[in-house]
């Protein structure tokens, strides 16, 4: 699918993107890989990283921000597909600067699909988040709005055009800013006790080879507007206290601004157009224009009216020695 194409990934200096190029090396033979990110030093980090692991000739990087359409416009000449991963994602950050999110997160993303558009892309698939999902802060509702624009692109690209899809999944488990690392640097310096914000906070445990999976799977099978979403295990926010400091003192810190109890990925309204697959789930969108028959993937079982996928609800649970032996993964 991805052999002798062009690839570029917005926001690829992240976590999500340094797993991305990571695997599409190790899974096929592109073209070229783009990695479009404002951050210089990023950049060369990234870069030296993978400078004895990978084909450095086949990886290319742009100096930009998706808030700059004219610099799109030029990175996406001549490409073949893009993943979308460039967002403000730290929720304080966002509520204390809501226009910057608007302009990164809602413009940006409008500006990545003009410029799919107007450059012949052939797929875009834009990462989302849990927190889109009744958002309850503005990173969230700035998501939401973002996968709106993505979904509703499929529209204005014609049956031979473009197509957009959304990979939906909720913290990485160890990525950059995660509860993960939190735990670790004080486990380092000899503390005892962990912070915990609520004890019956559940959470979704995904790592980045799934998350990357997920996105091959929707270049490879989108037809125009699904929402993906993997199925993956629960845990609780106090076993993963425990299996990564046995014995440890847990403290209550309180619910931090715009954080939720748990994650959910499909809301009771949104199960009258998910289906079920092997391991995954898909919301089709339900729009006029949208049709069943040229866009359903087959496959999928449609789930149960009022259906929630929630962290809390889920049938699959990690236990701490569960959770001991996916740390050792990471």
């Amino acid at each position: 699918m991805l052999n002798d194409k062009v690839i570029l990934v917005t926001g690829g200096t992240g976590s999500f993107g340094k797993k991305f190029l990571e695997m599409v090396f190790e899974r096929y033979n592109p073209q070229k890989v783009i990695i479009y990110s404002r951050d210089e030093y990023k950049q060369s980090v990234v870069r030296a990283y993978y400078q004895d692991k990978i084909d450095m000739k086949k990886v290319r990087f742009f100096i930009g921000d998706v808030r700059d359409k004219d610099r799109l416009y030029r990175a996406l000449r001549g490409v073949d597909y893009v993943v979308h991963a460039a967002a403000m994602k730290q929720v304080p950050t966002c509520e204390y600067n809501p226009m910057e999110a608007v302009k990164t997160n809602i413009y940006g993303a409008q500006n990545v699909i003009e410029a799919a558009l107007d450059c012949g892309v052939k797929k875009v698939v834009a990462l989302s988040t849990d927190k889109a999902v009744n958002p309850i802060n503005l990173y969230g509702g700035t998501k939401l709005v973002s996968d709106k624009l993505f979904t509703a692109a499929n529209a204005y690209s014609g049956t031979n055009g473009t197509t957009f899809s959304v990979v939906r999944y909720g913290n990485v488990a160890g990525s950059r800013g995660s509860v993960i690392p939190i735990f670790q640097k004080l486990i380092e310096k000899g503390e005892q006790e962990l912070p915990v914000t609520d004890s019956r906070m559940t959470r979704f445990w995904i790592t980045l080879d799934q998350g990357v999976e997920l996105v091959f799977k929707a270049l490879e099978e989108a037809k125009g507007g699904e929402t993906y979403i993997s199925k993956i295990p629960s845990f609780h926010i106090d076993d993963l206290a425990e299996a990564m400091l046995p014995g440890c003192t847990i403290k209550e810190i309180g619910i931090r601004e715009g954080e939720k109890l748990h994650e959910v990925m499909v809301t009771k309204d949104d199960s009258r157009m998910t289906y079920e697959y092997e391991k995954h789930y898909i919301i089709y969108p339900s729009y006029e224009w949208w049709d069943y028959k040229e866009y359903f993937t087959k496959g999928g079982k449609l789930v149960e009216e009022g259906f929630e996928y929630s962290s809390a609800n889920n049938k699959q649970w990690l236990s701490i020695e569960d959770l001991k032996e996916q740390l050792k993964k990471i």
